[in-house]
């Protein structure tokens, strides 16, 4: 006797035509999923970059600072770069950060060392923003500078070559503004020392006001050790009265101020991208 299988009732066929039907059209819509690309995630936005200048009243001074950030903007495309004084010229500092609103902002002073504007009222002016801001170290001291001071002076007509006889008898004054913060006449004689290494005769600091030596007294007291080739390295970030003051006290040859030399540009980029670094550590340590 054959065995006899029961046959299939039209209801499992229709289950196992449905369930077909299914698989198909997941797989079908599985072949699409693949092709639609998964969402872009937007990374915010850097904080804007604030550079803050001291301001003056001579009109070099605000073009030199306006050819900074011009310089700033064209090597990092897409950053926000904004400019503020802390007096004399605008916009200044509080209302450049008043038209941020709540956008965060890193500050970075174009001051050549430690004192009383970055100890107090940079710090102040920031912590009366509405949103966050960091403040970024002063420029100096940084090989950037040396850089920037060397080049200057070759400008002027610092030799790149000397004899011994022309090199015993050539020295630099490096001539800063001046501050009565101890911390800023160490920061100045780094700057000295690494430029002295640059250039391979004595640099002498000096100062333009607040501090001593003076400039001319430098120069006399480098005469004085035979050094009669004396150059002055204006260490100051732009044109005006100290600069002025500083050259004429120049025996032989006078450079210009750091100005918007391009290694400004780097450097002021530096100091922003250490801010963002030590701000982003300490979220991750908290």
């Amino acid at each position: 006797m054959t065995a006899s299988h029961p046959s299939r009732s039209e209801s499992d066929l229709h289950l196992d035509s449905t369930a077909h039907l299914m698989h198909s059209i997941g797989s079908r819509l599985t072949g699409q999923l693949r092709l639609v690309p998964p969402p872009v995630r937007r990374r915010p936005a850097p904080p804007a970059l604030v550079l803050v200048a001291h301001g003056s009243r001579d009109p070099r001074a605000l073009d030199t600072v306006r050819t900074l950030r011009d310089r700033v903007r064209e090597l990092r495309p897409g950053l926000a770069v904004h400019l503020g004084h802390i007096e004399l010229n605008a916009p200044l500092l509080p209302d450049t950060l008043t038209a941020l609103g709540d956008a965060p902002a890193v500050l970075v002073p174009l001051l050549l060392s430690r004192g009383y504007h970055v100890r107090h009222d940079i710090p102040e002016m920031a912590a009366a923003a509405r949103a966050g801001t960091r403040v970024a170290a002063p420029l100096g001291p940084h090989p950037l500078l040396t850089e920037t001071l060397y080049d200057r002076l070759v400008e002027a007509g610092w030799p790149t070559a000397m004899d011994p006889a022309a090199r015993r008898a050539s020295a630099v004054v490096l001539a800063a503004a001046g501050s009565r913060d101890p911390d800023s006449a160490t920061d100045t004689r780094r700057t000295a020392r690494l430029l002295a290494d640059r250039l391979g005769v004595p640099v002498v600091p000096a100062y333009a006001s607040a501090a001593a030596p003076t400039v001319p007294a430098a120069v006399r007291a480098l005469a004085a050790r035979g050094r009669h080739r004396v150059a002055i390295a204006s260490y100051l970030t732009a044109p005006g009265r100290f600069a002025a003051q500083c050259a004429q006290a120049a025996p032989w040859i006078a450079a210009a101020p750091l100005g918007a030399h391009p290694a400004m540009a780097r450097l002021v980029l530096h100091r922003y991208d250490e801010a963002r670094v030590t701000r982003q550590a300490e979220l991750a340590s908290a």
